[in-house]
């Protein structure tokens, strides 16, 4: 006859972790890598830690603040050191707000939400820092400067979000060429002005286009005193 097993003691299991924020985060990130943003829930990230949901949200209020940690986080592989290299101001705010367009667009889902994300984390923190030096470097008044990052970093998660969308749809190309076919008929008597630039509309690769958007941002931002 087969030995019954016998019950294991719970003080003879390996206690668990103690759970951090910093903790949580890091596997909420690896969740999100793994599995898609969808699926980080309080309930599957306290399922993949061995805990209840409720003890997570002693350190995350909710999945919004959850997805905007998870943003933060990733923010830190964003370059910064063209805030503190040599050269143009202009290229070097390019190339920081280039890195960080790229980020997001690696990560569809999390494109997405950053858009509505709120991060408050160092790595954010650290991004606002570099643009500002950099705009303060190029003589950009204050109060223009500070409502220009909020611009640049819209513009660029609306890129980044539209791009990485597009890449995921199976019918993007479906989409763009009926967009091209539309353009391209438009009528001279009553769309004159499309009828002229239909080329000039879809001319261009993304990466031309993200860099014009830049330059025209910037620019813009340097020369658009703040009225109020």
């Amino acid at each position: 006859m087969a030995e019954r097993p016998q019950p294991r003691s719970r003080r003879e299991r390996p206690s668990k972790p103690a759970l951090t924020r910093e903790g949580i985060i890091a596997t909420a990130v690896r969740l999100m890598e793994a599995e898609g943003l969808q699926r980080v829930t309080m309930r599957r990230l306290a399922q993949e830690l061995d805990t209840g949901p409720a003890s997570l949200y002693v350190y995350v209020a909710n999945t919004a603040e959850l997805h905007a940690a998870i943003l933060d986080e990733l923010l830190g592989e964003v370059d910064l050191s063209p805030a503190t290299a040599a050269g143009d101001w202009r290229k070097r705010l390019e190339a920081v707000l280039t890195s960080y367009n790229e980020v997001l667009h690696a990560r569809p889902a999390l494109a997405r939400s950053a858009l509505l994300a709120r991060p408050s984390g160092a790595n954010y923190l650290d991004l606002v820092e570099a643009l500002l030096t950099l705009l303060a470097e190029g003589n950009v008044p204050g109060n223009q400067a500070a409502w220009g990052v909020d611009v640049l970093l819209q513009v660029a998660t609306a890129s980044a979000a539209e791009h990485s969308a597009q890449a995921e749809s199976a019918d993007a190309q479906d989409e763009w060429s009926a967009l091209t076919d539309a353009l391209r008929a438009a009528s001279p008597d009553r769309r004159p002005h499309i009828a002229a630039l239909a080329e000039e509309l879809i001319a261009g690769p993304p990466t031309a286009r993200r860099t014009w958007i830049f330059h025209a941002l910037i620019n813009g931002i340097l020369h658009t005193a703040v009225d109020i």
